[in-house]
């Protein structure tokens, strides 16, 4: 039987980075599900926990804070790997991530090598 295949979740509002994570990450034999903001991305995560998440922090309605803390208590969902990516310099939203549960933080803009590079650690995949 052949391995399974390592599902990411990739949550953003910005289509374009959505599709760039995508792009990158099913080049490298991840599925990639997508989902365009918060409470999708909580939605889809609930319904068939990926194994990493990848949410961007700035978000309208649901933001990457909101999502994690939803995920982190949740029994399917407390131990997946969540990595933001945000286009924040600010230390205490690091912090806070960090407080709430988040494995990474990823500085955009970001490329597409740092990004597989950084799930496949995440993943032991490398």
């Amino acid at each position: 039987m052949p391995p399974r295949m390592l599902r990411v979740l990739v949550i953003d509002d910005d289509p374009v980075v959505r599709d760039c994570a995508a792009e990158v990450l099913t080049d490298d034999g991840y599925v990639v599900i997508q989902a365009a903001g918060g409470s999708s991305g909580i939605e889809q995560a609930l319904r068939s926990p990926p194994d990493l998440v990848l949410c961007d922090l700035l978000m309208p309605g649901v933001d990457g804070f909101g999502v994690l803390a939803r995920l982190r208590a949740e029994p399917s969902t407390a131990h997946v790997p969540f990595i933001f990516i945000t286009s924040s310099t600010e230390v205490e939203d690091v912090r806070l991530g960090y407080m709430l549960g988040a494995d990474e933080y990823i500085r955009k803009p970001i490329s597409g090598d740092e990004l597989a590079a950084l799930v496949a650690r995440r993943l032991k995949t490398a």
